[in-house]
């Protein structure tokens, strides 16, 4: 696990469907430790109070974390009639605009089912599927087949009102995070 800055910290783990890592977050926030899409690896795990989920998909290991902490509260966006995978059961439903544990915020993107999170304290923002690492570095949007009927002029629409954050961070499920200069990096790929 590799703290990022005081208080956020990632780490990947190998994912057995997708054959390959896939990065995870734990964030210390006033109301406990948050975890972002957590895949448990072979580092121990200190007691988590929230888990969020970015896209139905990142399910992962939640239902696994749930059961060995009683108590934690797994935050997912709702799908009528679409349950999560890996059966994990959502304590707390919301949507894109809202403020979450932590102070975490939830943006829309393009894809319905899909949130990407501000993290103010850090000036972070994650996402999921829709902004990925880009082989040499930076970042890149996601192929056009993962939009769900959505076009690339669609993703960038929705995730421009990003730009207006004093991001710092940008980090990423897939790929290499964006440690230095992330509003650049995101301008970048928006721009591409």
């Amino acid at each position: 696990m590799e703290e990022l800055r005081p208080g956020l910290r990632r780490w990947t783990a190998f994912h057995p469907k997708w054959k390959q890592e896939v990065a995870s977050l734990a964030v210390d926030t006033d109301d406990g430790l948050v975890l972002i899409d957590p895949l448990l690896g072979d580092e121990p795990l200190p007691e988590p109070h929230h888990v969020l989920i970015s896209v139905h998909w990142h399910v992962r290991s939640t239902a696994e974390i749930a059961e060995g902490w009683p108590g934690v509260r797994v935050w997912a966006t709702h799908r009528k009639g679409k349950p999560l995978r890996g059966h994990a059961e959502v304590t707390d439903v919301f949507a894109p605009g809202d403020v979450l544990a932590g102070g975490i915020e939830a943006w829309p993107t393009a894809r319905e089912a899909e949130v990407c999170f501000w993290l103010p304290d850090q000036r972070a923002l994650v996402f999921g599927d829709v902004i990925l690492g880009a082989k040499g570095g930076g970042l890149r949007l996601c192929p056009k087949g993962w939009l769900e009927g959505k076009t690339h002029d669609d993703l960038v629409t929705s995730l421009r009102p990003l730009l207006e954050l004093p991001v710092e961070l940008v980090l990423v499920a897939h790929g290499e995070p964006v440690l230095e200069g992330g509003h650049e990096a995101l301008e970048a790929a928006l721009s591409s």
